[in-house]
């Protein structure tokens, strides 16, 4: 009988774990922009504030969050993903499961 190849492969754990990480970034980048867009820009307009000539929600949400995210990706590939080959590691005898 076969063994269950998926929950002892090292690979998988690897994959679930950067799945989630990825996940993370997803809920937080939403978070973020949401947060900034319907917090300052639920006001009226005449009260708005600029940065660079945009309103402040809008510069918040789209300019500085994309900015971030893209240094957190930056951040968490370089330091936590890890390069995983897509080969089956051969037995001892040289055969594969």
């Amino acid at each position: 009988m076969k063994k269950q190849v998926e929950t002892e492969d090292k690979r998988f754990k690897v994959a679930h774990r950067e799945a989630l990480i990825g996940i993370g970034l997803v809920i937080f980048n939403f978070l973020w922009w949401y947060g900034f867009a319907y917090g300052f820009g639920s006001k009226p307009v005449k009260s708005y504030h600029y940065v660079f000539g945009m309103p402040a929600w809008f510069f918040y949400s789209c300019i500085a969050g994309y900015i971030v995210v893209v240094i957190l990706v930056i951040i968490l590939v370089k330091f936590f993903f890890h390069d995983i080959p897509f080969e089956e590691e051969e037995d001892e005898k040289g055969d594969q499961p």
